[in-house]
């Protein structure tokens, strides 16, 4: 068992959104002071006026609250990262090229004034960054462990963190079991480290370890240590299935940005604040570059709301999915297909065409004429209302998740004569804690 004190409230969070929603972190989680007021007084005032109800603890209302929040969010952060929240700007977002992309991708992240050219730069890779890759030794795997029946013991250090597995053994546990037995500990603790039991010809079995992490800072000599000279419980497990084995050390990626020589730890990179660089392969010979740079106006557009279409549909089929176990989530996929049909005519004009499944399909040669038309910005307009309907709607689902859960209703308040029940909004944070701790 992995023991960690320091990350045991973060984990609580972090296996609801690893096991029910899709997990992310972008710049627009982050909010001002003035932001997260309003949302305190839209909670206090939405909650004054809710009714009291029974909630429905089940494991599948905890996984659709938290799903179609975290969802909502997605979308949200989708529609933000196209420009922003704010109307002139909505929607505006250069989008950046790369001329090969089986050497490099890249997106746009800067903020570029009107009427300034950001020149193309070339990319070559020479080189990719690598994880740390541990390969234990091959046992026979039906042969029992060359080991007393104990409780047994070795440390993880990564990140500067120490973690203790433990684990017992009996006599007539094969090898192949207590390996098999040691990677779901390792992978189950989430620690940055893939584990996985590897068979060779000879039907022997062995362990591989690889870091999620890639590259090595100037004063690392290894991403991850493995031993078991300090451990609280009994050792020697270490030697013999060989975990400390470092098979292929990590390395940095070394590439060229218009002919200067760079390395980076990760193959995911910040190029002068205005460029995010994922390198995906190394040039097939040397000169080889790929040409990085802006869009034209129409096509980055055209981009923003393939985009926003995705966005869209990905959340609406999350919604769907809980039909079946809750009747009540149809209500949302109702709500949000009544909001796409009032639009309907203006995105069908726009480009955008309405599907009887309520998803919606770009008309690429469609969007790109309506942009270069003589009146686009009037044009577009359906889009845009269509896209501040979907951020209201999303922001009214992150409040209230609860509001699309099967609860039984007791009692409604008297409208206007109520106080701030803050304490409502627990029943959802509670459902991150219930059958966790």
């Amino acid at each position: 068992m992995a023991y960690n004190s320091i990350q045991n409230y973060s984990n609580v969070y972090n296996y609801y959104m690893t096991t029910y929603a899709p997990k992310s972190s972008t710049p627009y989680d982050t909010h001002k002071k003035s932001e997260l007021r309003s949302i305190y007084n839209s909670i206090v005032k939405m909650n004054k006026e809710a009714p009291i109800y029974i909630i429905d603890k089940s494991k599948e209302s905890c996984a659709f609250a938290v799903g179609m929040k975290e969802s909502a969010r997605e979308l949200k952060n989708t529609i933000a990262s196209l420009g922003n929240l704010d109307e002139d700007e909505m929607l505006n977002k250069k989008a950046a090229y790369s001329s090969n992309e089986n050497i490099a991708s890249a997106s746009y992240i800067g903020m570029l004034a009107d009427g300034v050219n950001l020149p193309a730069m070339e990319v070559e890779v020479r080189s990719l960054a690598t994880p740390q890759v541990n390969m234990g030794n091959y046992l026979p795997s039906d042969e029992p462990v060359n080991f007393p029946a104990s409780t047994y013991s070795f440390d993880i250090s990564i990140d500067d963190l120490n973690y203790e597995f433990q684990f017992s053994m009996k006599p007539e546990d094969a090898n192949k079991d207590i390996q098999e037995r040691l990677s779901r500990l390792i992978n189950s603790a989430n620690i940055g480290i893939t584990a996985q039991v590897v068979i060779n010809e000879e039907n022997c079995s062995g362990m591989r370890l690889e870091s999620a992490a890639t590259g090595l800072k100037n004063d690392e000599q290894q991403i991850f240590y493995i031993s078991d000279h300090r451990t609280s419980k009994d050792s020697g497990t270490v030697d013999y299935f060989g975990l400390d084995y470092v098979a292929l050390p990590a390395s940095n990626a070394q590439y060229l940005i218009n002919g200067e020589e760079r390395t980076s730890t990760s193959n995911t990179l910040t190029i002068g604040r205005m460029y995010e660089v994922t390198l995906n392969g190394v040039s097939s010979e040397e000169g080889e570059t790929t040409s990085i740079g802006l869009k034209t106006d129409v096509e980055s557009l055209a981009e923003n709301i393939n985009t926003l279409v995705n966005g869209y549909n990905s959340f609406l089929h999350s919604a769907a999915e809980y039909s079946d176990k809750h009747p009540k989530s149809n209500r949302l996929v109702q709500e949000l297909g009544s909001i796409s049909r009032y639009y309907a005519p203006g995105l069908t004009s726009a480009g955008l065409n309405l599907n009887l499944d309520g998803t919606l399909e770009v008309d690429s040669e469609a969007v790109q004429k309506t942009a270069t038309g003589s009146d686009a910005r009037k044009a577009f307009s359906s889009i845009m209302d269509f896209t501040h309907s979907l951020v209201r709607k999303s922001n009214q689902i992150s409040l209230d998740p609860m509001n699309y859960v099967n609860n039984i209703v007791v009692a409604y308040k008297n409208p206007g004569k109520n106080f701030a029940t803050p304490y409502i909004t627990s029943a959802y944070s509670g459902m991150m804690f219930n059958s966790y701790c």
